[in-house]
């Protein structure tokens, strides 16, 4: 006679487990749990059949499969949640006995720090991995760092999101890695191409946000946190790989006075001296001593001047380039006709280098009307140097004078 099987040992009942009972395995409380599920990365799971997986007679329930919830026994947070609670009852004990100075130095002192560096590691190994899972965090530290500060939402949250982000967005001007941008109603995409993956994100309209009771911003904090590490190991990275100092100095009274962009200074550390580097220049040939002096304005008005007189290749010497070797590709897709009478499409011919430097040659105004900060991003990422604009607008302008004659360009809102 063969060994009979107890009912619940194997199968669907083995491989999955509810959340009621993930809870008492690892002893912790059910937020404790919610934000050890964000930080490892852990969801919940459908089973086939949810009344053999549960084992009752209740069929709706959270599963989880088993071996994620034996992976997070072993997790060194845990222990921090552990001491975290047993400071609330020390704090709880002073506070019933009265002993109202104790009870602060041990919220001020005890309070245990909890690190999430180990964590980005092990579940990014490579910096590509880091990458392509960048969307929503840059999307939701975007959003983060445009909410008003609430009780919910306090207002060092909201400076490390700004300041990350802007960080953010240094490097993609240094890098000349911004490709797209579209404008909606929900706010302003962007794609970015860094390492050869594609990064999309939204940042919300610069409108004031209304922070509604509806939404449960301690989960939403908890992915804030987590971004944040992320983000900072990605600037980092992103930093050090294009031989700049991270973090980048910044200017605290620029910043106060609107700033922004404006407000970081990036630090090349290729040399000993730490030359550094004014707005956003390009990287690739650093200049060997810091001695220059800043140009007048007729000065700058001949270097414009020279850079127009350029020759201009037409549009027949562009459409008569040679056509690059079979097998060799250029990077750009190419419009293939198919049938008679079909239209034919000029074929792309723009490579990076020529989108780096779109907007060289050029001096831009901001009027008072125009969103200042997606405009300046985006100009100085496709190679504008000289961006003026109002002195309502901030801090950080090339000019405030819209009659200056550098000026090539102006930027309007119609009436």
């Amino acid at each position: 006679m063969g060994k009979v099987k107890k009912k619940g040992t194997s199968g669907q009942a083995k491989n999955f487990i509810t959340r009621t009972q993930a809870v008492r395995k690892l002893q912790i409380s059910l937020p404790d749990f919610r934000r050890l599920c964000i930080y490892k990365g852990i969801y919940p799971r459908e089973p086939r059949n949810k009344k053999k997986a549960s084992k009752t007679s209740t069929p709706s329930a959270t599963f989880y499969y088993t071996k994620d919830i034996q992976y997070l026994l072993h997790e060194p947070i845990l222990n921090k949640f552990r001491d975290h609670k047993a400071l609330a009852k020390k704090i709880a004990r002073s506070l019933g006995r009265g002993e109202v100075g104790d009870a602060a130095r041990l919220e001020k002192n005890g309070k245990p720090r909890i690190t999430l560096d180990h964590i980005i590691r092990a579940r990014y190994p490579t910096f590509v991995d880091a990458l392509r899972d960048l969307d929503d965090a840059l999307s939701l530290l975007f959003l983060f760092a445009s909410l008003p500060s609430t009780s919910t939402v306090p207002p060092k949250t909201i400076a490390l999101c700004q300041r990350l982000t802007l960080e953010f967005q240094h490097v993609l001007i240094v890098k000349h890695a911004l490709r797209k941008s579209f404008i909606s109603i929900k706010g302003i995409y962007y794609q970015a191409t860094i390492e050869g993956q594609d990064i999309l994100w939204l940042v919300p309209h610069k409108f004031v946000q209304r922070v509604t009771d509806d939404v449960d911003y301690r989960i939403m904090g908890t992915f804030v946190e987590f971004y944040t590490t992320l983000l900072g190991f990605v600037n980092y990275r992103l930093y050090t790989s294009q031989g700049l100092v991270y973090p980048p100095r910044f200017n605290v009274k620029s910043d106060e006075q609107g700033g922004e962009l404006g407000a970081f200074t990036l630090q090349d550390n290729r040399f000993g001296d730490s030359t550094a580097i004014e707005g956003s220049t390009d990287q690739s040939n650093p200049p060997a001593q810091d001695d220059r002096t800043p140009l007048d304005d007729a000065a700058v008005q001949k270097i414009v001047g020279d850079i127009a007189q350029i020759p201009q290749p037409n549009e027949d010497q562009r459409r008569g380039d040679p056509m690059p070797e079979e097998g060799v590709s250029d990077g750009l897709a190419t419009f293939e006709v198919h049938g008679e009478g079909a239209d034919i499409l000029e074929q792309p011919s723009m490579s990076d280098t020529d989108t780096a430097s779109l907007f060289t040659p050029y001096s831009f105004f901001l009027s008072r009307e125009t969103p200042r900060q997606p405009l300046e991003f985006l100009l100085r990422a496709f190679g504008c140097k000289r961006i003026g604009w109002d002195e309502v607008l901030g801090h950080g302008a090339f000019t405030n004078d819209m009659t200056d004659r550098s000026i090539t360009h102006q930027i309007r809102v119609g009436w």
